[in-house]
């Protein structure tokens, strides 16, 4: 049941519930006063924010170099009235709504950087509900989602039961690894979540298994040598390929689905010498975190057997060596679709008629999945297409829905 308080200044919605939120319940805060005011405020808003969604995304956010953007949205909270604005040693801007009690704790994120490297041209433009730039959508989207939430909330004056903390987090893209969430659950806010939300993406969308993956850089090398002179050297390059070789004749299954990719290769200084360096960048991934391991161990063994060969070949004539450093790991981990926050997340979009089924990716709720923290990525709301390229677009038809949808959500779980 809801038990509405007033007084003269606050709306203090407080929800009496159980272990798990009931369908009754998210059907009961649909229809609270104060709810339906929140969403003619968001509605209402809409054009605003699509505004500062097209303002953040012009302010440049390339890997690594997520800064100025942080120190905007920093300014944001702050002038949004969160508690305890901060950046933490990763670079996340946090964030406190708080609650009538400190607990349950609710993180709502969305990310900041960008897979466009510093130089990218970030200028959006805008021909009618159709915005084009360079991360317009993944995931300056999310950014405003998350504002749109917190200003609806603060102008419809409710508080929830318990606090919910905003972060706009690093490192979601590419090499940066998740680090923002490594941080904030290993360091920043660690032991003080109890479920996790992370808005990346468009629509309806509804993700609750994290694909996991390893990304290795692998070096060979050796001596080097002229290729007439000195032929009969071990080779690096050969090395890498008959690696590449095996790589490539993997069996992997297709539920879980787990695949593997060698994205990018190099190495060599001219056509006619032996090269002393080749490398080559690789990814694994699994939404199974057995599987992924089990490729793991494959690639290590593929990886030693091509430079055994090639040195074998050559009798140990200028031997190559490997290197294979880790550069990205995401770890893998499913919130089951019996969980609570799976469950609530079915319900609301029920309740808003909206249309979503459960799927899987890589996002920020790898990292407590893998926890065990009730963990979800929903879309941001509207459409669109080209995401992580130069041409990404928005169409923000209907765009209020998503950032309704997130509201209903975090009030449910807040509490």
């Amino acid at each position: 049941m809801i038990l509405v308080c007033r007084n003269t200044s606050r709306l203090f919605l407080l929800v009496v519930f159980g272990v798990t939120v009931s369908a009754q319940t998210v059907a009961s805060l649909v229809n609270e006063p104060s709810v339906k005011e929140a969403f003619e405020i968001v509605k209402r808003n809409e054009p605003d924010m699509l505004r500062e969604q097209q303002r953040i995304c012009e302010i440049a956010a390339p890997p690594f170099q997520e800064s100025v953007r942080a120190v905007e949205l920093k300014k944001l909270f702050e002038q949004f009235g969160l508690a305890d604005v901060r950046i933490d040693k990763a670079g996340n801007v946090i964030g406190t709504r708080s609650g009538v009690k400190p607990r349950p704790n609710l993180v709502l994120a969305a990310h900041l950087d960008t897979v466009f490297p510093p130089g990218t041209d970030v200028k959006v433009t805008r021909t009618g509900d159709v915005m084009s730039g360079p991360g317009i959508g993944d995931d300056c989207r999310g950014l405003v989602v998350m504002l749109g939430v917190i200003r609806a909330l603060n102008e419809a004056r409710i508080t929830t039961p318990g606090s919910i903390t905003f972060v706009a987090d690093v490192g979601e893209e590419g090499l940066g690894d998740l680090r923002g969430m490594k941080e904030l659950f290993g360091e920043s806010l660690k032991g003080d979540i109890d479920a996790f939300i992370s808005i990346d993406g468009l629509g309806a969308s509804i993700t609750n298994t994290g694909v996991g993956s390893y990304r290795y850089k692998v070096t060979f090398k050796g001596p080097g040598g002229h290729s007439y002179g000195s032929f009969g050297m071990a080779n690096p390059i050969h090395a890498m390929g008959r690696a590449i070789a095996k790589i490539d004749q993997f069996e992997v299954p297709e539920k879980p689905k787990t695949t593997f990719n060698v994205g990018r290769v190099g190495g060599g200084t001219s056509v006619n010498a032996i090269p002393f360096e080749a490398w080559m960048e690789v990814d694994l991934r699994s939404s199974d975190v057995s599987e992924l391991d089990k490729l793991n161990r494959k690639f290590k063994t593929a990886i030693n057997d091509a430079v055994a060969e090639e040195n074998k070949r050559w009798s140990n004539r200028g031997a190559v060596s490997v290197s294979t450093d880790l550069v990205g790991l995401r770890p893998a981990g499913q919130t089951p679709e019996s969980s609570p926050i799976v469950k609530t997340a079915l319900e609301v979009n029920q309740a808003l008629g909206l249309t979503a089924h459960l799927g899987e990716g890589s996002t920020d709720a790898n990292v407590p999945m893998n926890e065990g923290i009730q963990a979800i990525t929903i879309g941001g709301g509207g459409s669109g297409s080209g995401a992580h390229s130069l041409n990404e677009n928005f169409d923000a038809h209907d765009s209020w829905k998503g950032t309704q949808r997130a509201l209903l959500l975090a009030l449910a779980l807040a509490r």
